[in-house]
């Protein structure tokens, strides 16, 4: 587990930390049929690595905790995979009535080879949508970004993934999100690699 310590003497001053996803993805020649979504996420369970986590060490510590890894699994060109990218968690240990708090997540392009145009599958191909809270703590109100797939957005942007607010007491809020990927019909076979980050504030 990764630990940071930030020193501050401003004990509120909004706090932003972020734990990076590095994900694979494996492209094989033109197909019939794409991945389905079931495989896919089987693919990505097996291959999950231990999480690590950035702690902030403070008076007042908001922290966020993701997998390590996560692999996509294998598709086809001008496919769909659908897969969870694992378990996320913020821990609010804040001192305050009311802190709120909102979580992002963000995408870089994936790449192969030497990144050339059709080596690349550029982010906004990636729709991201966080699912419900899969497991909480504490005495707080909590609004996932999108709790269906049907509230899947672009991650061309920055989009919120999920956003808090607590009553008084430390608290803890969990959900799984999902990544679909729509592949380019263009793509060229080989693994895809990228980062999907999270950060809390």
């Amino acid at each position: 587990m990764r630990k940071s310590r930030a020193d501050n003497s401003v004990a509120r001053t909004p706090l932003s930390l972020t734990a990076p996803i590095v994900l694979l993805l494996a492209l094989g020649a033109p197909a019939t049929s794409t991945s389905t979504s079931a495989s896919a996420s089987t693919s990505a369970s097996a291959s999950r690595t231990a999480s690590s986590s950035t702690v902030a060490w403070r008076a007042d510590s908001l922290a966020i905790t993701v997998p390590d890894s996560a692999n996509l699994g294998s598709g086809a060109t001008g496919g769909t995979i659908s897969a969870s990218l694992g378990t996320v968690t913020v821990v609010d240990t804040r001192i305050g009535l009311l802190a709120a708090w909102t979580a992002i997540a963000s995408a870089t392009d994936f790449t192969t080879g030497g990144g050339s145009p059709a080596e690349t599958i550029t982010k906004n191909r990636f729709a991201y949508w966080s699912g419900p809270v899969t497991a909480a703590t504490g005495s707080i109100t909590r609004t996932p970004g999108q709790p269906t797939a049907a509230q899947q957005v672009s991650l061309s942007t920055p989009v919120t993934a999920f956003s808090a607010q607590k009553l008084l007491f430390d608290t803890s809020t969990s959900w799984a999100p999902t990544l679909v990927v729509t592949i380019p019909a263009s793509a060229v076979a080989g693994s895809y690699t990228g980062v999907i980050t999270h950060s809390v504030a």
